[in-house]
């Protein structure tokens, strides 16, 4: 059945359309992402699919029964009432639960989303709002969720949790996203959003990397061999030709049909072409931290006892629960903030520039080029000059959306125009706090690959795992109650790196347990019992065997790790872990019967 039917919707505001006469079906068990660059009507497309806003032409239908809850990009500035009357108020008039389920119901949600009950909605952080708004969402128990994008302010523990819950759930979605692992993991068909049109792609995300790649090179081909026979024509049409007048107008008329269909050729947008400003190189030292601590007056420790040596070209990430003090450390590295105990030493020559997670560098009054380039019409990019509406366009803005004020700009269009701001300034230091919110893909990857070739210095907070791999050299990850671990590599080496030292000490605990494991009952021998010769090959076979089984363990335990496995919807996932247990089993039982021939073989 379908949840959700849209028919030849249309939505214009004015200029060239947000939805051109597009067609979309939802079915049950479908998780959908809706891809697309920042601008191109995604947002509205998730409004009208909610009802909250009507097409100018066209049907949206759903099913009676049908519950469409969403959870909206921006998070309201003010809600009245604490989180449990913000979850509760997610509750349906319609639902025929009884009072007590739906108690159980809220208290649930708020427990599994960490939340606190009793404390006011504005006074939370924008992470704990924006999962106090999935409850809400979740609380009415919708036949399909509608996500614009979930993962925005979360940290990785939260998002973590809502990939299982929304998987262990099957609830039918549709989302928009710019977490690549997030997408991977979630989606079962991808549905793009290109001035207008809507295409389907019924595969996971890297299936449809390669499909879309493979249908670009193929229009490209047939454009190319269109141009080449309307050039042709419009040269013979140039030679006036006169003798065979019907034939003549024949192609004439054909020719006027071929440029109607060039003009309404659909070409490619551009991506976006950055690039850094980046001044006189620091010294081979840019920092070195020693043993620092950071409390505030009266409050628990958030740093303690931290150390880090930061040279010329290292690029870091942070991971960690929101409020787990990321914010407070990166201000310590740069100065801003003293620590109340240890040692801070900075290197020489040091340009720092700053991206602000909140966006509050942006004037909302102003234009989106007053923003940037202020009463002038220039900017100076890497010693050049640059007009400022030609600079902007190499940030995907056109130049009326250039003279348009800031504050109808879109979640990613806000993210690409204090980057375009901030890489205006020459700088050796870069630090990014959550600068992948709100980008699209292709933005997102223009992003990670001059990242990748800048020669300074990065830090960055993210929680993005797919770009952190991407992009960091290294990893600090906050461990709680204010312990902070340095790793090498990115989110996936952490990870893996965890997964090792947990199959470790598996190992070495059921080493330890070896004096007092036991046989099975059906394998048990009279105590000084001789080994008879099967009983001795049985002896010898077992190490290789036990060896075998840690090793797959270890295996196991690494690809549990990676966000690639959990791309089907989790059923690869639930049978790792099944043969896991199993293993674990096997490996139990040939250590104890091991042991008991071993204790017996010299009798």
């Amino acid at each position: 059945m379908a949840l959700l039917s849209l028919l030849d919707v249309y939505v214009s505001f004015g200029g060239p359309p947000v939805l051109d006469h597009l067609n979309l079906q939802i079915e049950e068990g479908e998780r959908v992402c809706l891809l697309g660059r920042n601008g191109a009507g995604k947002t509205t497309l998730m409004r009208i699919a909610a009802g909250e806003s009507a097409p100018d032409t066209g049907t949206v239908t759903i099913p009676d029964g049908v519950c469409i809850a969403r959870l909206t990009q921006e998070i309201p500035d003010s809600l009245p009432g604490n989180v449990r009357d913000i979850v509760t108020s997610g509750l349906r008039d319609d639902d025929a639960s009884e009072d007590w389920e739906k108690d159980i119901r809220v208290d649930d949600l708020i427990a599994r989303l960490g939340l606190p009950e009793d404390r006011a909605f504005d006074a939370l952080s924008g992470g704990l709002k924006r999962r106090c708004l999935l409850a809400k969402a979740l609380a009415a128990k919708p036949g399909l969720l509608l996500l614009d994008e979930p993962t925005n302010h979360m940290d990785l523990d939260s998002i973590l949790w809502m990939e299982e819950f929304l998987l262990e759930q099957k609830i039918p979605l549709l989302f928009v996203t710019h977490d690549r692992a997030f997408l991977r993991r979630m989606a079962n068909r991808i549905i793009e959003l290109d001035r207008g049109k809507l295409a389907s792609w019924s595969c996971d995300y890297d299936t449809y990397l390669v499909r879309k790649e493979e249908l670009f090179v193929a229009e490209e081909r047939q454009r190319a061999a269109f141009d080449k026979k309307l050039g042709q024509e419009e040269a013979w049409s140039r030679r006036s030709p006169g003798a065979r007048r019907t034939k003549s107008n024949a192609r004439m008329e054909a020719l006027v049909k071929m440029r109607a269909q060039r003009g309404a050729m659909r070409t490619a947008t551009g991506s976006a072409k950055m690039e850094i400003s980046e001044a006189e190189r620091s010294g081979v030292r840019v920092v070195e931290a020693e043993n620092i601590a950071f409390a505030y007056p009266g409050g628990q420790p958030l740093i303690r006892d931290f150390s880090l040596v930061l040279n010329r070209g290292d690029k870091v990430g942070l991971i960690g629960p929101n409020g787990a003090g990321k914010t407070t450390l990166v201000k310590m590295l740069l100065g801003q903030l003293a620590p109340t105990s240890g040692n801070l030493k900075f290197g020489t020559k040091m340009e720092v520039v700053y991206f602000d997670q909140m966006r509050e560098q942006i004037d909302d009054n102003k234009t989106v080029a007053e923003n940037l380039a202020g009463d002038g019409d220039t900017v100076e990019v890497q010693g050049r000059s640059r007009h400022v509406i030609s600079y902007l366009q190499d940030f995907l803005f056109d130049p009326t959306r250039a003279r348009s004020k800031a504050k109808v700009l879109s979640g990613g269009e806000r993210n690409r125009l204090l980057l375009a701001r901030l890489f205006t300034k020459p700088a050796n230091v870069l630090v990014l706090d959550e600068p992948t919110n709100d980008l699209d893909a292709e933005t997102l990857d223009v992003l990670e690959d001059i990242l990748v070739d800048y020669a300074g210095t990065l830090i960055m907070v993210s929680h993005d795992r797919a770009f952190l791999d991407n992009v960091v050299t290294s990893t600090l990850v906050f461990e709680g109650d204010g312990v902070v671990t340095e790793h090498a590599g990115g989110y996936t080496d952490w990870r893996n790196e965890l997964a090792r030292i947990a199959v470790a000490k598996r190992t070495a605990g059921l080493t330890a347990a070896k004096p007092t494991a036991q046989a099975k009952p059906a394998a048990a021998a009279p105590a000084g019992a001789k080994l008879n010769n099967k009983e001795r090959k049985e002896l010898e076979t077992l190490p290789g065997k036990i060896e075998q089984l840690e090793a797959e363990q270890a295996q196991i335990t690494v690809q549990l790790g990676d966000p690639e496995i959990y791309k089907d919807g989790g059923a690869k996932a639930a049978a790792l872990q099944k043969r896991l247990h199993a293993a674990e089993a096997e490996h139990a039982e040939a250590l104890a019967r091991w042991m008991d021939l071993d204790a017996r073989k010299d009798a």
